[in-house]
């Protein structure tokens, strides 16, 4: 068995790509689109995964995008996405930059959620061991859901 790829399905496509390829730095593989069945797949794959998910498509992040109007609740989604990253605190204090809310911080050096536009969760570890708890990430509490 061999990981593929996770599809979440967005309701903008032109503002997901903004949030996974400028803010989060990922990059896209491959695009299909169907007219007959009105809609567009985005394929991106993680800065690291670089050679083998344009080697072997795999893995990767599938943006499903429907041209007619839906919206996503729970029941079209799933619990969250996690990547691995050489430093969260570095990763989280550019997403805040960048306007990203952390909803739930770093404050153990080792662990911390976002959100996507479409309310898709997705978890950042840091690589290794956990970086040594530091402000603000310490007195930092959580924001919405997680």
């Amino acid at each position: 068995m061999r990981y593929l790829h996770s599809m979440v399905r967005v309701a903008d496509l032109t503002e997901s790509l903004d949030f996974y390829c400028n803010k989060l730095g990922f990059q896209e593989s491959h695009r299909m689109e169907s007219e007959a069945g009105r809609f567009t797949l985005v394929y991106l794959f993680a800065p690291l995964d670089a050679g083998q998910a344009l080697a072997t498509e795999a893995p990767l992040l599938e943006l499903t995008y429907n041209w007619d109007a839906e919206e996503y609740s729970g029941g079209r989604n799933f619990g969250h996405l996690a990547f691995e990253v050489e430093n969260i605190y570095g990763l989280c204090e550019k997403l805040m930059d960048a306007d990203v809310v952390i909803n739930r911080p770093p404050r153990d050096g080792r662990m911390a959620f976002v959100k996507s536009p479409d309310g898709i969760s997705i978890e950042f570890l840091q690589k290794g061991t956990a970086l040594t708890p530091e402000e603000p990430w310490v007195s930092m509490a959580n924001s919405g859901t997680w």
